[in-house]
């Protein structure tokens, strides 16, 4: 089932009408989609690079070529980058619905499956997009719904939007030298989230 026929059955019926297996091959699909473009993106980069070598020391006349050559190549990247974003949220969206499906019965015993049923195909797909839950167990999955329908979207975001940044300068400081990767390994790791939740919490 491609994905706008998922989405139009997905927006017509409610979920627990979907098919996991549907479900299962969409996420495949697109994971496939998500690798061919960023083999594509990585091509360009390494293209981008060639040509900048090649205007070493080259004539004026030579770097104008190159330059709207790279141009053009940076272009296309950037489409090909867009394009992989949307995928990703889609990816995101269908992988978390099979999490959903997979939970479906344990979620129909507490309040949030009315939540789902209750929060409108759009809204419920814009929250899922927002959240991973794959991997995680029950009692995760069910907090973490929680999470996205009592938190305020806009704050929702705007912590996700400080993770990533945070994520964005760490990789800033290694490459620049500031820091090593064993440092940003140890920030990261679950361990010390958890040590750190603990002192919080007064353990």
């Amino acid at each position: 089932m491609a994905l706008k026929d998922l989405m139009y059955s997905f927006k017509k019926n409610p979920v627990d009408k979907l098919n996991p297996r549907d479900l299962q091959e969409e996420e495949i699909r697109l994971k496939n989609r998500m690798e061919r473009l960023r083999k594509d993106i990585n091509k360009i980069e390494k293209d981008k690079k060639q040509k900048f070598q090649e205007g070493v020391g080259a004539d004026m006349i030579k770097k104008k070529m190159l330059a709207q050559e790279i141009k053009q190549l940076d272009t296309e990247a950037r489409l090909k980058l867009k394009n992989f974003s949307t995928i990703n949220k889609q990816h995101m969206f269908v992988s978390n619905l099979i999490v959903v499906k997979k939970y479906e019965q344990d979620l129909k015993k507490n309040k949030i499956w009315d939540k789902i049923g209750n929060i409108g195909s759009e809204n419920f797909e814009s929250a899922l997009i927002k959240t991973n839950l794959s991997g995680k167990e029950f009692e995760e999955v069910l907090n973490d719904l929680n999470r996205v329908f009592e938190m305020d979207i806009t704050e929702f975001e705007a912590g996700e939007d400080e993770a990533e940044n945070q994520l964005l300068d760490a990789w800033s400081s290694v490459e620049s030298g500031a820091i090593d990767v064993d440092e940003v390994e140890q920030t990261l790791s679950l361990e010390k989230s958890l040590e750190k939740e603990r002192e919080e919490k007064g353990l």
